[in-house]
């Protein structure tokens, strides 16, 4: 689900090392959007030489850069908007902690976003943003999935404050987006938390501790990386950096009490995941003890008829060596009811073990 890529130890500080083998990498994509209050333009560039500069023109520019197997790319994108070598470091090792950096003209933040891909798989990529008061890169791990296009849709109509507002808005739409794409997956593991209380309370069955762990799993990484978001969000809420606007920071304020909604989802689904696990646990020893209880009444049923059959499966003779019949030897041998008698005599034990047993509540 999430990926984690570090530089080998002993390298030297900001060595930008390629997220994939050059051989099956796809080259990046480069889109710009401008806009004002008025108008918006979109459009895609193929080199960084035709990127925008950034200009005071009372224009919003958003530069999209999606995939990181171009280091050369990159390298050129940190040149021209002057981003620190360490930060760009981070871009490319994904799978960091989310956090927010201050520098002189700029802020630098990293989140993780989370959402289905085509197959329906739950997948996780790292969103690097570099916020200015009139521009804002970002930059991500893939070319054909996020979680912005409402964001992208709101801008084209003109929808709400995204296009009245600088560029710190816009930030905050994409964080909004990356924070609030939790719900629906925390939604889903819900539902299934449900179904699979269901199935507990009536016959467990083995899969439903697969389930569980990878449901364990997925919370743990999900704390993970939303915990930190919420610092993230709480940093830009409390920034004295001129790039955060008073105005953005109200809205900041709503991101910030999604974040503390969804970490109270994660831990309440933490908790129940780990009470079914003791769920499942206790419904199997449970189980097993029934059916060990009814196996000791059947075997204590079976001890006095098997001691009985036994007895008379010894086969003295009621006759003794001079012909004489002995009184103490085995009685019935030879009676015409001795079978019918042993076995109503049997019954009859049977059935007053098992009248005791009911009486006992052992049954």
């Amino acid at each position: 689900m999430f990926i984690k890529r570090y530089s080998r130890p002993g390298t030297a500080p900001a060595t930008l090392t390629p997220l994939v083998h050059p051989e099956h990498a796809h080259p990046p994509k480069l889109r710009v959007v401008e806009y004002d209050e008025d108008s918006i333009v979109e459009r895609e560039v193929h080199s960084v030489a035709d990127l925008p500069h950034r200009i005071n023109d009372g224009k919003i520019r958003w530069i999209e850069m999606n995939g990181l197997s171009n280091v050369e790319m990159l390298k050129e994108l940190g040149e021209k908007y002057g981003l620190h070598p360490l930060a760009l470091e981070d871009v490319l090792n994904v799978g960091q902690r989310p956090k927010l950096e201050a520098y002189n003209d700029h802020l630098f933040m990293i989140a993780q976003m989370i959402y289905r891909d085509d197959a329906d798989r739950l997948c996780g990529e790292q969103v690097s943003v570099f916020l200015w008061q009139n521009m804002l890169i970002s930059i991500q791990e893939e070319d054909n999935m996020d979680v912005f296009p409402p964001v992208r849709e709101r801008l084209r109509t003109g929808r709400g404050f995204i296009r009245k507002m600088k560029a710190d808005y816009l930030a905050y739409a994409l964080i909004d987006a990356v924070v609030d794409h939790c719900f629906p997956v925390l939604e889903e593991i819900g539902e299934a938390l449900e179904e699979i209380e269901e199935t507990l309370m009536g016959r467990p069955d083995k899969n439903v501790i697969h389930q569980l762990h990878g449901f364990k799993r997925t919370l743990m990484q999900l704390r993970r990386f939303v915990w930190p978001e919420r610092d993230v969000v709480n940093s830009l809420l409390h920034s004295e950096h001129a790039v955060v606007a008073a105005d953005t920071k109200v809205f900041l304020r709503d991101c910030y009490d999604h974040t503390v909604q969804i970490m109270d989802l994660i831990e309440s689904y933490r908790d129940v995941t780990s009470g079914l696990l003791e769920m499942y646990l206790s419904s199997v020893s449970f189980r097993t003890n029934e059916i060990m209880r009814l196996l000791t009444v059947i075997s204590s049923i079976f001890i006095p008829l098997t001691f009985i059959v036994g007895v008379y499966g010894m086969n003295f003779h009621r006759e003794g060596a001079n012909g004489k019949e002995m009184f103490w030897n085995m009685p019935e041998l030879y009676s015409p009811y001795g079978y019918v008698g042993v076995m109503t005599f049997m019954l009859l034990i049977s059935v007053g073990q098992i009248v005791y047993f009911k009486r006992k509540k052992w049954l």
